[in-house]
């Protein structure tokens, strides 16, 4: 059984960009292992071609060498935040209607072209976040289009932004995410944690592919 990340610089963290089976150091690693612990039965090839840096364009662009030509049985995607942060660095914001165009080609082509499952990630900021004050109102308006994608495509959703809102409650969200983006190895383990958890929703009676 293939199974794809998909993303930007949460989901590369690190990786060894030669060996797409290499997974880096963040929840990919994590959810890989604990993926392949639950299920020792059957036999599964891990994948991550998340780039830092990347935008729904860049997936949009890279989709069919990066996701199509795999043929996975199983795609995970969290991307979003840079599409707010990029625009913020030349104090334009991308339009939404862009972001939408572009994550719903890459959705419809997993849809027309493979017979993967779909898992959609929210994209998320946690506070100190530098983006929070003055970009929030992008990243919120973008959020609600990823959620609306979901509602049409994603066979599991998982809304990191409130979830990590939540814990952010309970401890300092520095135990998070230190800059607000990019999780610690805390913040890895808990999307794992819910990775799996969405995975095993997905395929409740997996057999050996």
């Amino acid at each position: 059984m293939k199974i794809l990340f998909q993303g930007d610089s949460i989901t590369e963290t690190g990786r060894d960009k030669s060996d797409p089976t290499n997974l880096g150091i963040g929840y990919p690693k994590y959810a890989a292992e604990r993926i392949a612990a639950h299920y020792p039965d059957i036999d599964f090839t891990f994948y991550n071609l998340g780039i830092s840096g990347n935008m729904t364009e860049s997936l949009r662009d890279r989709w069919q060498t990066d996701c199509i030509d795999y043929d996975p049985d199983f795609v995970s995607i969290l991307v979003g935040v840079n599409d707010t942060w990029h625009g913020d660095y030349v104090k334009s914001w991308i339009p939404n209607e862009h972001y939408e165009a572009c994550y719903r080609h890459c959705l419809d082509e997993i849809k027309n072209k493979t017979h993967a499952k779909i898992l959609i990630l929210e994209q998320f900021l946690v506070p100190p976040c530098l983006l929070l004050s003055h970009a929030r109102p992008d990243f919120d308006a973008k959020k609600q289009i990823t959620r609306k994608l979901a509602r049409e495509y994603a066979d599991a959703f998982i809304p990191l932004d409130g979830i990590f809102a939540a814990h952010s409650l309970q401890v300092d969200p520095v135990f998070w995410a230190k800059d607000g983006i990019h999780p610690t190895e805390t913040g890895a383990q808990l999307i794992a944690d819910l990775y799996v958890d969405a995975f095993e929703r997905i395929f409740p009676r997996l057999t050996n592919c």
